[in-house]
């Protein structure tokens, strides 16, 4: 395979995987609506999840986890389960009323900030990369989109 190519890929699947992000925030929506709580659209969201993993699983012959590891899990470790409910929960109860796009960047915008934190500090187990004025600068022009995003879609 192509250099080139071993470059692009991670970044299509990344690019793939955020498509996909809209797509999950409506679908939630929906089924928010039809069950009569956004908990509850949560709740069957996170079952399909794992009806789909478990195949997966199957398929890439994984094998069983060490979960007498767990007792070793530092305690931020267990904040992915806590990130995906809060993040469907507000996409449920927001994307109706933003609609996708001014939901959508406004999650953008968060998770480019507290990126930009983690990767000051190096937290969760990750490589410092420092804070630098051009990665400022970008961060910044993220929070400007938003805005005027946010601005270009009130009435």
């Amino acid at each position: 395979m192509p250099n080139s190519l071993l470059t692009a890929l991670p970044l299509l699947v990344a690019l793939l995987a955020g498509a996909a992000v809209p797509f999950q925030a409506g679908s939630n929506a929906a089924l928010g609506r039809l069950l009569g709580h956004p908990l509850w659209a949560a709740g069957v969201s996170l079952l399909v999840s794992l009806l789909m993993l478990v195949p997966a699983l199957l398929l890439m012959r994984a094998p069983l986890p060490q979960v007498q590891n767990l007792a070793q899990a530092p305690w931020w470790a267990w904040f992915g389960g806590v990130a995906g409910v809060l993040y469907i929960t507000a996409a449920l109860v927001l994307t109706p009323r933003l609609g996708a796009a001014g939901f959508i960047v406004c999650v953008i915008a968060g998770q480019v900030l507290s990126s930009l934190l983690i990767d000051q500090f190096g937290l969760m187990g990750l490589p410092e990369r420092p804070v630098n004025l051009l990665r400022l600068a970008g961060v910044g022009m993220i929070v400007v989109g938003m805005l005027v995003v946010q601005w270009g879609t009130t009435r």
